[in-house]
């Protein structure tokens, strides 16, 4: 077996940084973490770059809204290798407004005002954090890691490796479990970036308003100046393959327990 190894070409101006309680490097690149009364979050370096956003006209079971378009990062930036669990979330905030509890499993049935908060409250903290949520356009990215596929697993995906509804699995493929909850954020394997869970368990915000993509190529996308409802990625326990495709797009749900967050840093 092939053990990944990523190498960067293009590191970030400061490493570690001040803030971080632990640090390294490994088969996935650089990582950063911090610690708050010991609860850990690390974050995982995406290097500048350029990439395919959407999904080709011959993606089978593709949305109409994915109009496929390039776009160019010019700047790295620092994404969380999970969703903010709920330990994470109840040391902040204090409370917990998930229905499936677990320390480990994501925080779920929060609003994009609700993120906005959590994150505010992180900042105040400890501003050096720079902490916000990835734009579209660094979601998508980072959940592709380098990958021209549906997913970053390639043309298919079952339930070993996503968390949703494997009664409706992608493109004809084999059925697979449907465990009807969100499961820890660690459970199931990380893309070739280090990330968990880009895929399925629970949808995740994006800074961005929703709007339509452009046609032509982009420089650093930060979505519509203004919109009804912000972007939401990645499927959920409770959609079907296609809607866990990387290139799926959502807008703000009416059922906010599918819903939950990754944090970012500064863009």
């Amino acid at each position: 077996m092939t053990i990944y190894i990523r190498k960067h070409k293009i590191f970030p101006e400061e490493f570690p940084e001040s803030w971080a309680s632990d640090w390294g490097e490994d088969e996935f690149g650089l990582w950063m973490a911090f610690t708050y009364k010991g609860v850990r979050q690390a974050f995982r370096w995406c290097e500048p770059g350029t990439f395919l956003m959407g999904s080709p006209s011959n993606e089978l079971e593709r949305y109409v809204n994915e109009l496929q378009h390039q776009v160019t990062l010019t700047k790295g930036f620092w994404i969380a290798d999970t969703a903010v669990t709920q330990a994470l979330w109840q040391v902040i905030m204090d409370d917990n407004p998930s229905r499936f509890n677990g320390d480990e499993n994501p925080v779920e049935n929060v609003s994009w005002e609700d993120a906005q908060a959590f994150i505010t409250k992180m900042n105040g903290m400890k501003a050096e954090l720079k902490l916000c949520l990835p734009t579209e356009a660094q979601w998508e990215y980072a959940c592709r890691a380098g990958t021209t596929t549906p997913f970053s697993w390639g043309e298919q995906i079952d339930s070993s490796l996503v968390n949703f509804d494997g009664n409706y699995p992608y493109n004809n493929g084999r059925k697979s479990e449907y465990r009807e909850k969100t499961v820890a954020v660690k459970a199931l394997p990380c893309n070739d970036w280090g990330l968990y869970q880009m895929h399925g368990n629970v949808w995740e915000w994006c800074q961005d308003w929703y709007g339509d993509y452009p046609s032509q190529a982009v420089i650093d996308p930060q979505g519509p100046e203004t919109g009804a409802s912000r972007v939401l990625r990645g499927g959920s326990w409770f959609h079907d393959g296609r809607g866990c495709r990387s290139a799926s797009r959502y807008r703000d749900p009416s059922y906010r327990n599918l819903v939950g967050c990754r944090l970012a840093r500064g863009h």
